[in-house]
């Protein structure tokens, strides 16, 4: 009982551990443009049945409940919390937030495709709208040299004024994504997500269609990470692990006890 009940509490110790870097990394990414919070998923290990509920306990008697010993605890996966974020304006006209549903798509050095909700764009040197790391958004856009009062629209229209045309003129759209299970989605890192088999084929189309989040230029959205509520959960943590803590220290405590009177 005592060799179990170390088991156990160790399993805590790590489970708590694990929860504790889901919350620094939420912490740490307060104020990463598009960033959503990770919630640690906590789950029972194996459950001992000692008694069966429901076996013969003498007689035509049966046990109403049973005995069962759990195991200890794990952390089961995180769960991406999607939920909005605040969009801030940047009266930057490159910055785009999406206001609902949906990712903008990147091309990576590879050829593959990524998902972001970062929308603080740059031109390239041949006047291509990328990230802040130089992706291309999918479909490319470019800008032609010396256009003027470029506007993005809640649809993803991109228009400017070119030299030598009297008007505005549209230079493409830009397209989102959405998925069934964005929670589904891989993270990667800078602001990157790809996608899995949980997360579902991704449908694209323009911004505002179909369910997918409206375009707002000139905006970012902000992390949805709440520093209150990631400080209460850390004080939570703490206790969980002292709790544990004490309880590897009680345990070994009998056992030396146990020891030193047989």
């Amino acid at each position: 009982m005592s060799t179990s009940a170390l088991q156990v509490a160790r399993t805590g110790l790590d489970a708590q551990d694990m929860k504790m870097r889901v919350i620094a990394n939420n912490l740490a990414n307060v104020n990463t443009t598009g960033f959503k919070r990770d919630r640690a998923n906590f789950e029972t290990l194996a459950y001992q049945q000692m008694v069966a509920a429901g076996a013969s306990s003498g007689g035509d008697n049966k046990f109403a409940t049973g005995l069962n010993l759990g195991s200890g605890v794990r952390v089961a996966g995180t769960t991406r919390v999607d939920v909005q974020g605040t969009l801030n304006t940047t009266d930057n006209s490159l910055d785009i937030g999406i206001e609902g549903k949906g990712y903008l798509q990147v091309q990576q050095p590879d050829g593959s495709t990524a998902y972001t909700r970062a929308g603080n764009l740059s031109m390239s040197a041949e006047g291509t709208l990328v990230t802040q790391e130089g992706m291309p958004l999918i479909p490319q856009i470019t800008v032609p040299q010396g256009s003027t009062n470029i506007t993005i629209g809640t649809d993803g229209t991109v228009s400017a004024t070119v030299a030598g045309q009297s008007g505005a003129v549209q230079l493409g759209q830009i397209e989102t994504a959405s998925f069934v299970n964005p929670a589904g989605l891989n993270a990667i890192g800078g602001n990157l997500l790809t996608e899995t088999a949980a997360s579902g084929a991704p449908q694209v189309g323009a911004p505002g269609a179909e369910g997918r989040g409206a375009l707002r230029q000139g905006m970012l959205e902000g992390s949805n990470v709440n520093t209150v509520e990631e400080l209460v959960e850390m004080i939570e943590t703490q206790r969980g692990y002292e709790i544990a803590s004490k309880m590897i220290k009680a345990t070994d405590e009998m056992m030396q006890y146990a020891n030193q009177n047989m």
